[in-house]
């Protein structure tokens, strides 16, 4: 779902450390084999209630909602259907005969040294490590490159099973405190803890209760942004008003924190607050409406000084990049679809004086960083990443030459020397690269130890016809020699939203398919950023059925070009990609032999009124806008359109989802499986697996991790009528 602070990464203002365990999708397969002669099946589903007399009139249309129920996560009766359903689940996992070999093979190839780029801060260079199988990465720190280091923040030493995680740390502009986020069990919330840098020692300092912000240092605290203490029993599910943003002075109960600002006409806004590194400028930001932000700035360095509006809608990304020499820097994609970078005076940053330093162009902007005086730009040219070295007056100087088609990301800061970038692909494992700017060469500064020949594999980028004739890429990734016979295995993974572009990257948990003979495809899919504001609109509100056209078509492509069949092809995504999932099966459930949605938006009549939800607005519209828009969402909406009868014939369906994620909330894949197994659908398994102690998929614990891949690939494999190669009879 969507990022909820903006998608438009860059190293700015904040200037502050982040390091993210990224979460991906990941994928796993195997060669054909001989059909198992049994395959076990679902005995019967437990009894779910349905209440009759739950129906809601949308525009003189009556839709019955006999699930309603199930939306009380906390509620006895729907504790008692989540066991009864994880049994049946359990007890059909525990009969596929290769399920833990599978899982062997993943803990076996994911069990190898895992770095961050470095970054420099205030002296020292700040970079996670996992040792292989540590269920959250270490953050360490070091004087030098090559000198001994330290061990800054364990998140491992936080929960005894790993499932409290590190969201984010920051450092104060002085170097002597460092603020660092932490979730627990999946969810949203965030708690901010304080350490003292000369003696690492714990403050006392600890926020509760925020939500969708770090620390923004000041003086001798930090901004954060937080709502008010939810309501007991209702922390992961109720509807979020009133983001606020509270000033936390070090050595203070949160009791005694400063309202720094809120917005109480809107109470659906998100608000954040950063500032330049010399504490000079601040900048504020409201989002939550759109798809970008509004955008302030403020002079700290005026006693009389108040916030000067420089953006006021939330349809365009306002994304200040540096204040420098008293010259703003700025990303915007306002009346520049695919992006553009604009110079201002600080002093004068109304958008009228704006002048152009890097003009719009044919690809699109995906990145800016700042380092040694100059500008890296990262454009995204067909899904793929390109970079350019430019002056800060925007002459381009040189293309950093990067391996192959894929994804880029860079360390550096403005007045540093050093510059870091982290390069991957599909089937390149990800590699820190350090970058000399003046003389634009590469060296490896670390590459990971896998036991993987990536020249026996190729990938390659196809270009699908969707039904309206737009050409969507598509990126299909196998073994050098595979036949297209139609009978290759295939997994399927889409996204489709909220400027989500679909890089090429790599995934240990792919290895073992595409080993095996498996084709990985990935579709860049309307709705997302891969050909700029354009692409994502033609695939929102009343033309959101174009992502599922793309999907469908893609489908088709590989089933027509002989890469697989209906019975060797599995559709996946996760959250708006599980939405995807759910829209496309019920459309065309014949293309597909399995299907997983994980963690997916599957009521769209009802999706905003949960948590953040209403936060999807700008991309789906709601069923309260107009008829139109009910109608549009009412014809897509997973939990409604799924098909019954004695001649519809459905895949195999998992759906996944987890107790404590309360960005989508799990009452979406309840109602969604309790409408499968109660539809006629054919006889192949419709299931779901609930995880415990986790929530959406960010900072999940390598050992759940495992445990999930290691259900859903056995699930796929199972029901293709596949088996693990080391239990192939």
């Amino acid at each position: 779902m969507r990022p909820i602070i903006n998608k438009f990464q860059i190293n700015t203002i904040m200037k502050k450390l982040t390091l993210l365990v990224m979460g991906t999708i990941t994928l796993f397969g195997c060669n054909q084999q001989p059909k198992q002669p049994e395959r076990y099946s679902v005995k019967a589903y437990p009894e779910t209630r349905m209440d009759e007399t739950v129906v809601d009139d949308y525009f003189g249309t009556k839709v019955a909602d006999p699930y309603r129920w199930l939306e009380n996560d906390t509620s006895a009766e729907t504790a008692k259907w989540v066991k009864a359903q994880n049994e049946v689940t359990q007890d059909y996992l525990s009969h596929i005969p290769f399920r833990n070999a599978i899982k062997d093979r993943l803990t076996q190839i994911v069990n190898y040294e895992r770095y961050s780029m470095p970054s420099k801060k205030h002296g020292r260079y700040i970079y996670s490590k996992n040792d292989g199988l540590q269920n959250q990465s270490v953050i360490y720190m070091q004087e030098t490159l090559d000198g001994e280091p330290t061990v800054l923040l364990d998140p491992n030493k936080l929960s005894d099973d790993g499932t409290v995680s590190l969201g984010g740390i920051s450092f104060s502009n002085d170097g002597k405190y460092m603020a660092y986020t932490i979730q627990r069990s999946g969810s949203d919330w965030v708690e901010i803890y304080v350490k003292d840098m000369a003696t690492l020692e714990l403050l006392p300092d600890h926020i509760e209760w925020a939500k969708f912000t770090g620390a923004s240092w000041y003086k001798d605290g930090f901004f954060y942004a937080a709502y008010d203490r939810p309501e007991a029993g209702k922390e992961f599910s109720n509807v979020n008003e009133n983001h606020k943003i509270y000033y936390h002075k070090l050595g203070t109960p949160q009791e005694q924190d400063e309202l720094f600002y809120s917005n109480p006409k809107q109470p659906r806004y998100f608000h954040q607050v950063d500032l330049t590194e010399d504490e000079h400028y601040m900048f504020l930001f409201e989002s939550g409406q759109g798809a970008g932000s509004t955008l302030w700035i403020r002079d700290m360095q005026d006693p009389k000084g108040k916030f000067v509006q420089i953006a006021d809608d939330m349809d365009y990304q306002y994304s200040p990049i540096d204040v420098i020499d008293g010259t703003l820097y700025i990303f915007t994609n306002y009346n520049a679809p695919k992006g553009r970078i604009c110079k201002v005076s600080a002093k004068s940053p109304q958008m009228a004086n704006w002048v152009d330093v890097i003009p719009e162009c044919e690809n699109v902007i995906s990145g800016i960083n700042l380092a040694k005086g100059k500008m890296i730009v990262t454009y995204d040219k067909d899904a793929a990443n390109h970079a350019y070295v430019y002056t800060m007056d925007g002459q381009q100087l040189h293309e950093i030459a990067l391996p192959t088609y894929g994804s880029v990301g860079f360390s550096s800061e403005y007045k540093e020397p050093e510059v870091f970038y982290a390069f991957t692909s599909f089937v390149f494992p990800t590699t820190i690269y350090q970058y000399n700017i003046d003389d634009n060469t590469s060296t490896v500064f670390r590459a990971p130890a896998i036991d993987f020949k990536s020249d026996d594999y190729v990938t390659e980028q196809v270009f699908v016809t969707s039904k309206d004739g737009t050409k969507v890429p598509m990126f299909l990734t196998y073994k050098k020699g595979l036949q297209k016979d139609g009978n290759n295995p295939t997994f399927l993974y889409g996204y489709g939203g909220f400027n989500v572009t679909l890089n090429p990257g790599f995934s240990t948990s792919r290895l073992p398919f595409i080993e095996n003979g498996g084709i990985y495809a990935q579709m860049n899919l309307r709705g997302g950023n891969e050909y700029g504001e354009e692409w994502h609109i033609a695939g929102t509100k009343l033309q959101k059925q174009n992502v599922f056209n793309d999907c469908i078509a893609c489908a088709e492509y590989l089933i027509n070009n002989k890469y697989t069949s209906p019975k060797y092809l599995a559709l996946n995504g996760g959250s708006n990609g599980g939405l995807l999932v759910g829209a496309v099966v019920n459309q065309r459930p014949d293309l597909f032999a399995v299907a997983v949605p994980q963690v997916g938006v599957m009521d769209m009549l009802r999706y905003h009124l949960f948590t953040i939800g209403w936060n999807w607005a700008s991309d789906y519209g709601t069923s309260e806008d107009d008829e139109a828009m009910f109608k549009a969402l009412y014809a897509y909406s997973p939990l409604h359109t799924i098909q019954s009868g004695e001649n519809v014939h459905y895949p195999a369906i998992m759906v996944t989802t987890a107790d404590h994620d309360d960005r989508v909330v799990p009452a979406h894949s309840f109602k969604y499986a309790a409408a499968l197994q109660a539809a006629q659908t054919g006889d192949q398994p419709k299931i779901i697996r609930i995880d415990t102690k986790a929530g959406h998929g960010g900072g999940k614990p390598i050992s759940k991790v495992l445990e999930e891949q290691a259900d859903i690939y056995s699930f796929v494999l199972y029901n293709m009528g596949l088996t693990y190669p080391k239990e192939a009879k």
